[in-house]
């Protein structure tokens, strides 16, 4: 629960940005108050998935020790808004999120800062799809496990060009698009729910936001499989000495987050996994998502905050 309370600080913090074109003070807002809160919990804290490198990236970089320094040793992966475009712009599906693993516990990859092919699926098509077997097959598959026809069923993807191939073959299945402007997270976790909208994550994203959404992938029995895309030499380079092992292989969900995980998110903007920031006169709502893989809790938590002028940074 204290996790709950950190994804909640950075959600208060950058929701005063949200419409206001300020992209950059928002993710500074967000990173702000995820500090500060991190830094209240008794733990000794470990950024594994952050902002960056610290020379390039001040805000939670990667190695950052969080916490007051007693309590367990964790590992945390965090990205404070995810979508710092839909929050400036003011459109769905700005979240603040954070993963965590004792460590002895459990683990989390450490992701390179490169791309990822995602196939994200809910616990009835667990061991039913295979993502290197082409859209067809996997929405036909889908269908049978849901008992679903297949026009019933809606995939989220990514708006970019380097989707038009999947997108057309998605379609031509039969299938619906759930295309997404910005950040495939909150999509991906929403497949993960049987009562969203949105049955499957496809396509290529970002693989420090793969970790994350692993984390919650393990809480929900879902299923998740990637590969990792490289789009520069250096890196490949770099990912041969975190990940280690074969890069062309599939990874799993347990290879990307297994054990004992935790997983918060908390709405900034309304979308398909959480309602967003709302004010009404002298406090805030907020709507979050926890869960735990150790005991299989999940959570829907609508907070109300007596005193949201605290958070405007």
């Amino acid at each position: 629960m204290d996790f709950l309370r950190v994804t909640e600080a950075a959600a208060l913090c950058a929701a005063r940005f949200v419409g206001k074109g300020d992209r950059d003070g928002a993710d500074q807002a967000a990173c702000d108050g995820m500090r500060r809160t991190l830094n209240e919990l008794s733990m000794c804290g470990t950024i594994v998935i952050g902002e960056g490198e610290r020379d390039e990236a001040p805000m939670l970089f990667i190695g950052e020790q969080l916490g007051n320094g007693d309590g367990p040793k964790i590992q945390i992966a965090v990205d404070p808004l995810e979508g710092t475009n839909l929050c400036a712009n003011g459109t769905p599906n700005a979240i603040a999120v954070l993963a965590a693993a004792i460590e002895g516990e459990g683990t989390l990859m450490h992701a390179p800062d490169c791309y990822m092919d995602k196939l994200v699926v809910g616990e009835e098509c667990r061991g039913i799809v295979d993502i290197t077997l082409p859209p067809r097959v996997n929405v036909r598959l889908m269908s049978k496990a849901m008992g679903k026809e297949v026009d019933e069923l809606i995939i989220g993807v990514l708006d970019r060009p380097r989707h038009e191939q999947l997108i057309r073959e998605i379609r031509e299945a039969g299938a619906r698009v759930h295309l997404v402007s910005d950040g495939d997270l909150s999509v991906a976790v929403a497949a993960l729910d049987p009562d969203s909208d949105v049955d499957a994550l496809m396509g290529i994203g970002g693989a420090p936001e793969g970790v994350i959404t692993a984390a919650a992938t393990l809480c929900c029995k879902g299923e998740m499989q990637a590969r990792l895309v490289f789009t520069k030499g250096e890196q490949r380079e770099r990912a041969e000495k975190m990940v280690g092992g074969d890069l062309e292989r599939v990874f799993t969900t347990e290879d990307l987050a297994s054990g004992n995980v935790m997983f918060s998110a908390t709405g900034i903007t309304s979308g398909d996994l959480l309602k967003g920031v709302r004010y009404r006169r002298g406090f805030a709502l907020t709507e979050s998502l926890i869960m735990r893989s150790a005991t299989g809790t999940i959570r829907r938590i609508e907070t109300t905050h007596q005193d949201a002028g605290k958070y405007a940074y």
